[in-house]
């Protein structure tokens, strides 16, 4: 990788900060089509082109979007599922075989948008030939990858003094693009399509806020703060804090409503 590979990366992970990760527009589409594979195809990442996008996104949005435009690059990134607990293939990010920009020695990045990572992290080498582990003070979550094999990793987080908490396994090898897009189809059907989840990082600030079932929490720094959200109120505060137009919220909350 060149220093001006690099550096384009680094924006494109930048501008990528700015989305907000958000079901709506999913539970929008699939409404509008009946079906998760349209609903899919109507996805405007496939367009490659941030400013088309409805709203914002959740993990498969961000990673596809990340996957054409390292491929377009001229690089072989790897789609990757991830596990939690006894759920399969519910989160997916994107690991890009590459050089290191300052080096050259050969190594391999983690990116994960879909849970608001925005920095591409290099993954450990997993023992005998390296530690097998890295943390990396991100604010306000701290990131820990661990690779206890060459197939296995994990990603912890935390923040605020508080201890870190596994939070998704990842089958280091990757799958196919059908396979992803398969698992892509699947999340239409998941239990989180039955309510709001919204999610953005204030990267200059390092505020975190997250939104699900009418309550707003808010990180940062010093830790966690959360207030109740009520009907009246939620338009107009969901559109605000989340920088999303206000007759989107209302729409998908009136599918939801339904």
């Amino acid at each position: 990788m060149t220093p001006e590979q690099w550096k384009k990366i680094n924006e494109i992970c930048d501008r990528l900060s700015k989305v907000t990760y958000e079901n709506l527009t999913k539970i929008i589409r699939l409404e509008q089509t009946g079906s998760s594979s349209a609903a899919q195809k109507l996805d405007d990442s496939f367009q490659n082109d941030v400013d088309a996008w409805m709203g914002g996104g959740t993990c498969f949005s961000m990673t596809w979007h990340l996957y054409q435009v390292f491929t377009d690059m001229g690089f072989n990134p790897r789609l990757v599922m991830g596990h939690k607990r006894k759920e399969r293939n519910i989160h997916c990010a994107l690991i890009l075989p590459t050089t290191d920009p300052q080096t050259q020695i050969p190594c391999e990045y983690l990116f994960d948008p879909g849970y608001l990572i925005f920095e591409p992290l290099p993954i450990p080498l997993p023992p005998p030939f390296g530690t097998g582990t890295a943390f990396f003070p991100l604010v306000p979550n701290c990131v820990r990858l661990d690779r206890p094999s060459q197939e296995a990793m994990s990603l912890w987080t935390g923040g605020a003094g508080a201890p870190m908490k596994l939070r998704f396994d990842y089958p280091v090898e990757g799958v196919s693009v059908e396979e992803f897009k398969l698992h892509w189809n699947e999340s239409f059907y998941r239990e989180m399509m039955t309510y709001p989840v919204l999610n953005r990082l204030d990267r200059e600030r390092g505020i975190q806020y997250y939104y699900q079932k009418g309550n707003l929490v808010t990180r940062d720094a010093n830790g966690s703060r959360m207030e109740r959200i009520e009907a009246p109120a939620r338009v107009e505060t969901l559109s605000r804090i989340f920088d999303l137009k206000p007759e989107l919220v209302e729409r998908a909350l009136h599918i939801l409503e339904k």
